[in-house]
């Protein structure tokens, strides 16, 4: 018996997660490492799985996770909005609550780039008059 597999992408700033869902007993693995190791707060795991709390139960599903790029909290983000989409994959209807709480937004927001003749991306050099 083929299992169907639903895979979904999210991204923040650097970070990318894929998210390979799939029926099975709630075994979750972060980059070949177990999931308690890889988000070891409670409320990291929390987060990241708070779009499966809210559709059904998180123990119907196994789930393969990539992720790379990025720092732990953008990590976390990233892979929410895969586990989001994933779910929305598998059954359209759940697009409307997901929705509702935020978890199919992607946020768009990068670090801005460094210019020329500045500090930074808008700090500038302390001004002297003479």
């Amino acid at each position: 018996m083929i299992k169907q597999e639903k895979i979904g992408t999210g991204r923040r700033k650097t970070a990318v997660s894929s998210v390979r869902m799939r029926s099975g007993t709630g075994k979750i693995q972060v980059n070949g490492r177990e999931f308690e190791n890889y988000f070891p707060s409670e409320l990291q795991r929390k987060v990241i799985l708070a779009p499966i709390e809210k559709c059904s139960d998180v123990q119907k599903y196994d789930m393969i996770i990539r992720v790379r790029g990025g720092g732990i909290e953008a990590q976390m983000i990233a892979t929410r909005l895969g586990i989001a989409r994933a779910l929305v994959l598998e059954q359209e209807t759940r697009r409307q609550d997901l929705k509702a709480e935020g978890f199919l937004t992607r946020d768009s927001r990068k670090k801005e780039r460094k210019k020329y003749g500045l500090a930074g991306a808008r700090k500038r050099f302390q001004f002297s008059k003479r």
